[in-house]
Formats: C-alpha cells, structure tokens, sequence
C-alpha cells in the first residue's frame, strides 16, 4: 500500500481517522482547560487569602500535581476512579469491574494538573494589578463586583494571556498521555494506524506533525489574543 493510500480518505486510508483524533485532541484540551481555570481560580484564590490554612491547602495543591508525574495522575484517576464507581456499583447489586467515561476522566485529571499551573499565572497576574487603583476604586465607594469587572479581572486577563498560552500547549501535549485509557485522541488513533499497518515510523511522523499544527496555530491565536488586549488597553489610557 502506498502512502498516498494509507493516508487518504477512502476505506482503506487512515486520514479520516487521524483528523478526527486531532479534533478529538483539541476538544479534550479545551475541556481540560475549563475544568483547570475552575481549579485554578479557586487554588489562587486559596493562596490569596489572609487565612493560613486556604494557602495552605493552595500550596498542596499545585506541589502535589506539579510533583507527581502526569502519567501517574491519569492513571491514578482512570483506575481509581474505575474501582471506586465499581465498589458503589456493588453496594447497589451491580456486578463486575465498572470503567469511567475516558473522556471524562482525561478533561478532570488534564484539567487538575493544568490547574495547578493555570493558579500560578493568575496568582502572577493579579499581583501585577496596581494596588492604587484598587485603592482608588475602594476610596470613591465602588461596589467590589464593579471593581472586579471593570479593573480586576480586565488587567488579570491581560496579564494572564501569555501564561495561559503556555498552559495550553502543555496541555494539549499531555492530552497524548490519555491513550493508555484507550481514548481514540490522536496518539492512540496514531498507534492503531501504525499497529495495523507496521508503518510505525510513517504514522508516528504523521502524529507529530499533526500535532505541530496544532501547538502552532494555538500559538497564533494566542498571539493575535495578547495584541488585541493589549491594543485595547493603549486605547483605553490613550482616551483617560
């Protein structure tokens, strides 16, 4: 077979199939992202806080999932989680080993180890805010979820953007560690493609360059994200 066959689109191509873990790819990461801005937000929040111990329990977060290898949280997640689902299963009659949605579990356990990073940057970018506008905005009597809206989080945004960039392209790599769950996502379509026609160098290339394209448009999109707010913010100083 040739590899304009095995990479074409018809029955017996593998292009199809490759696109579509690449979507699948990029719909984990997003998920993943959002479920880490939900937990990133709470931890910094944590380690914002005048109480000891809501930064303490910030701190343990971010060292554990930074610590513990990615692979390690995955499977953590996939198997524990499979046996704890199957231990309540047995309490209501249900017989046999129970898995989770793979999906499911990638988007969490993705979406915590992303979390513990996404909490740094937007720790990072809320220190950045000057302290006087905020005292500012607290002097002339400003509602504090006014003061959230219209100075807090536009300046946390800004200043979170090109750490959140980063956080992205980690996370749509390690979405590559949810193949062991059998997750169709593009290295697990890569290596069925490879073990079915042992053209594992051709497909494996094929995965990372895919993969390429991915990190490198995210890439841009990020970028034309940092300009545009930074363009709004010259705007913005240009009228005050």
């Amino acid at each position: 077979m040739s590899l304009f066959q095995m990479f074409g689109f018809g029955p017996d191509g593998w292009g199809s199939a490759l696109l579509l873990g690449a979507l699948l790819t990029v719909v984990l990461t997003i998920a993943a992202l959002f479920t880490g801005a939900i937990f990133g937000g709470l931890v910094a929040a944590a380690k914002l806080s005048k109480f000891r111990t809501l930064r303490a329990i910030g701190d343990l977060y971010t060292t554990v999932f930074r610590g513990v290898p990615e692979l390690l949280v995955i499977y953590l997640f996939y198997f524990g989680g499979s046996s704890f689902v199957s231990t309540i299963g047995k309490w209501f009659g249900a017989d046999g080993f129970v898995s989770v949605p793979p999906f499911l579990i990638g988007a969490v356990a993705v979406g915590m180890i992303s979390g513990s990073y996404q909490a740094e940057v937007y720790r990072a970018a809320v220190l950045a805010v000057a302290r006087g506008e905020l005292e500012a905005a607290r002097a002339i009597g400003m509602p504090v979820h006014m003061m959230a809206r219209r100075i807090l989080i536009p300046q946390v945004i800004r200043y979170a953007l090109p750490g959140l960039g980063n956080v992205w392209q980690m996370s749509l790599k390690d979405s590559a560690l949810i193949s062991v769950t059998g997750l169709a996502e593009l290295m697990r379509t890569s290596q069925i493609a490879a073990g079915s026609t042992h053209q594992y160098f051709a497909f494996f290339i094929a995965g990372g360059l895919l993969y390429l394209v991915m990190t490198s448009i995210s890439g841009r999109i990020f970028g034309r994200a940092e300009a545009s707010v930074a363009r709004s913010f010259r705007r913005s100083f240009a009228r005050n």
